[in-house]
């Protein structure tokens, strides 16, 4: 059984998309808005899944600078000491190498699940038992996890795991090999992947041991690793961010993926299903949020909807809304702005509103 005081949640926030636009944007990322009308935040909702599974002095969270101040505003549970502050967006691999050599500065005994900030889990409770049973596995070895997602779809916009099920670990019957990580597919070799059992939908959550991940590190990315080893001394003093904005900037961009996993030997997969999703846009968003009779998913306390059917509703500002005669629409409302759109038509609008 993993020691619950040596496990460590690490949550990637550092993203800049805009993908849930008007709400999200650049200044206010989808990893920090309320997409749901839960209350709660992706990132707030990310932290609330791990209790019982991590301590809260062992949450971290790395991000960029300019998103320190909401990140502790949304977070006052989480030690500002534990909130790394990246300079500039170099990709996954400096990220989790920055946060691994930081926490190894001070636990060497750590187990640290790795989580992007932004996804959706629906059934708690068994998340918390997968994500435990992970870290059990990565403290006695050598080992790095990765959880594949069983897919219930054709999905062309994410990465697959293809996992060796013929022969399970002997210490974890229901951990597998990584025989090879894919790309995302086009709809045909998609379909082609949903009809075979040992492909899994990549969700990004990673678990490793801290020396494990830096051992990893030395090895396969070691420009990389080298910066970070020799700021040993600085970590935890007033000297550690300015060494940083120094530093990192200095790193390779690349991902974890490409620098780590696709190299490493000892690599697996946890298959699991606890309700994931990486909401990416309003049109997944309608898949799952409640729907009325007419398939209308609708975000609000003061919407009326009349002749209406197949539509995405987010308007949150306590206005009156009523909609008639749209379908497959978005109708989605921040600040001063309103969207209505078809839902066919949401990433050319975002195209139009970047250029």
């Amino acid at each position: 059984m993993a020691s619950r005081g040596h496990n460590h949640l690490v949550i990637m926030a550092g993203g800049v998309g805009s993908r849930f636009w008007p709400m999200s944007t650049p200044e206010c990322p989808k990893q920090f808005i309320d997409v749901l009308g839960t209350g709660r935040t992706f990132i707030q909702m990310t932290v609330d899944r791990f209790r019982g599974v991590v301590e809260p002095e062992n949450v971290w969270v790395v991000t960029s600078q300019r998103y320190a101040d909401i990140v502790r505003q949304q977070l006052p549970e989480v030690p500002a000491s534990n909130v790394l502050l990246e300079p500039c967006r170099r990709n996954t691999a400096p990220c989790i190498a920055y946060v691994a050599w930081r926490i190894k500065s001070m636990d060497p005994k750590a187990n640290l699940v790795v989580a992007p900030s932004d996804h959706i889990v629906t059934d708690r409770e068994e998340f918390r038992r997968v994500v435990t049973d992970a870290l059990d596995f990565t403290q006695q070895g050598d080992a790095i996890v990765t959880l594949g997602m069983k897919p219930t779809r054709p999905e062309t916009g994410y990465g697959y795991i293809q996992a060796d099920l013929s022969s399970p670990s002997l210490r974890n019957k229901s951990v597998f090999r990584v025989d090879s990580f894919k790309e995302k597919p086009d709809l045909k070799l998609a379909q082609q992947y949903i009809r075979r059992k040992e492909y899994f939908w990549n969700s990004g959550i990673f678990v490793w041991n801290v020396n494990t991940i830096v051992n990893s590190l030395r090895i396969y990315a070691p420009e990389i690793s080298e910066i970070f080893e020799k700021l040993l001394p600085i970590y935890g003093t007033p000297q550690e961010q300015e060494r940083i904005n120094v530093e990192f900037p200095k790193c390779k961009n690349i991902s974890i993926d490409y620098a780590i996993l696709e190299k490493a030997d000892e690599i697996f997969v946890m298959p699991a299903d606890f309700g994931w999703s990486d909401l990416g846009t309003w049109g997944s968003l309608i898949t799952l949020a409640n729907k009325d009779a007419q398939g209308n998913a609708v975000v609000g306390q003061n919407v009326s909807l009349y002749d209406t059917n197949g539509c995405m509703v987010h308007t949150t500002e306590e206005r009156r809304v009523v909609i008639q005669g749209l379908k497959n629409c978005i109708v989605a409302e921040k600040d001063n702005t309103l969207l209505i759109c078809q839902l066919s038509e949401e990433q050319r609008i975002k195209d139009w509103m970047e250029a």
